[in-house]
């Protein structure tokens, strides 16, 4: 059973699936299903089928999942490009990628130009019926050409929640008093973050819980870096009623890959695929028996540790660590104790070239308003709390750690900031 056909097969009662934060507008199920059933019979008659690939790029918004679930009711694939990128590196994904067609807003349409790639676009758009931006690629039609009956919709869709019948309410970015009002006014009782803002919500709880009613929040679920013990008990001092999780998933697997019964067969780090399963790096195989092993094995690329009673702890990944003399420091380590700082709003550590040390941790820091912390104030303390090849040994203060649409720290921006300054 394909993933469309799962989540339709619920009973759904005729709910609202998605709200749009920003104009309130409602998306029911039951005009998502009519919308997804509408674009995926356009692009079968557009000659997509299964295998095809097709590229998808938007920030958030409820038209998001309505793509997704059209072009995986055909068996083909969507590949996802964060509107963030620059045109050559859509371009390498493109290349990468072979897409037949792409999705994408009048506001990105240039990117894709810029890619000189022909690609056929069809244009998602809210209101009009045609576009009158001038491009190279073959312009197919806009998506409301696609669906007899408007509707809306968010990027960021979760295939659980939707099955499940839940609403999702879609902001098209972080903001977090958008955020914040947007929970008060609808009601919001789960709330997915990344532990960057989940810090924030920490450190600024007291001003932020005498401004917004968050009493509906039952729970938190943090992902895309580990959570330090002293964060988690933070914010559950700070929101005694709000459940905190933890999530680990990956884009090639789903969150739970396996239940180890016994601390043996634990001590495998790797996730089987089962038989019934196929999984590649599409057109890419070198990618591919790179994450795939001869037995099927996945590779994470998580490094992990098993305590004594077969707990499996998420350290960092291991394209992350930074080399310093021989050692691999883990940057979320030391970023996770960089937010305990009073004076600290924000932090991202990546490595820095060095030609005795290969590498050496290097601090981004956002200081608090009022704050005249130094570098030696920074670098001094982590040296209090780490063995000395874990000390960050530069420092630098910015106005914004730079961050991807769903809160990850985009740590090429920062490393290439920092290395042109060499």
């Amino acid at each position: 059973m394909d993933v469309t056909t799962f989540i339709s097969s619920r009973p759904h009662h005729g709910r609202t699936a998605f709200i749009d934060a920003a104009t309130g507008r409602h998306l029911s199920f039951k005009d998502l299903w009519k919308a997804v059933d509408s674009v995926a019979t356009c692009l079968h008659d557009m000659g997509i089928r299964k295998g095809h690939v097709i590229l998808l790029l938007s920030p958030n918004s409820i038209f998001f999942p309505i793509v997704c679930l059209s072009v995986m009711s055909l068996g083909a694939v969507i590949t996802t490009s964060n509107p963030l990128n620059t045109p050559r590196e859509i371009a390498k994904q493109i290349a990468n990628s072979k897409p037949s067609l792409a999705f994408t807003t009048p506001e990105l349409v240039s990117k894709l130009t810029e890619t000189n790639s022909n690609l056929p676009l069809i244009v998602i758009d809210d209101e009009i019926t045609g576009s009158s931006t001038k491009t190279k690629a073959k312009m197919v039609t806009t998506l409301s050409k696609m669906i007899k009956k408007r509707t809306e919709w968010e990027p960021m869709f979760a295939t659980g929640i939707l099955a499940a019948g839940s609403t999702v309410i879609v902001l098209s970015k972080f903001d977090m008093g958008e955020m914040l009002s947007t929970i008060v006014k609808y009601r919001a009782t789960y709330l997915p973050l990344v532990p960057p803002i989940l810090v924030a919500l920490i450190n600024g709880a007291d001003q932020l819980r005498a401004l917004y009613d968050l009493s509906s929040l039952k729970f938190v679920i943090s992902g895309g870096a580990p959570l330090s013990k002293e964060v988690i008990e933070g914010f559950s001092e700070k929101y005694p009623g709000v459940a905190i999780l933890q999530a680990y998933g990956l884009t090639e697997s789903a969150g739970v890959g396996a239940s180890m019964d016994t601390l043996e067969e634990s001590r495998r780090y790797e996730f089987r695929w089962v038989t019934y399963m196929h999984m590649f790096v599409l057109r890419n195989a070198e990618a591919t028996s790179s994450t795939i092993d001869s037995e099927g094995w996945l590779r994470t690329g998580d490094l992990c540790y098993i305590d004594d009673d077969g707990f499996i702890f998420v350290v960092d990944r291991l394209k992350e660590l930074i080399k310093y003399k021989g050692y691999q420091v883990p940057p979320a380590e030391l970023e996770a104790l960089l937010l305990t700082h009073p004076e600290i709003s924000d932090a991202a550590v990546i490595p820095f070239p060095d030609k005795q040390a290969g590498q050496f941790p290097m601090a981004y820091v956002v200081r608090k308003a009022g704050s005249n912390l130094s570098e030696k104030a920074v670098m001094d303390f982590i040296a209090g709390l780490v063995a000395p090849y874990k000390r960050i040994r530069r420092v630098a203060f910015i106005a914004a750690i730079p961050r991807n649409p769903s809160g990850k720290i985009l740590r090429k921006d920062l490393i290439k900031l920092a290395t042109s300054k060499i």
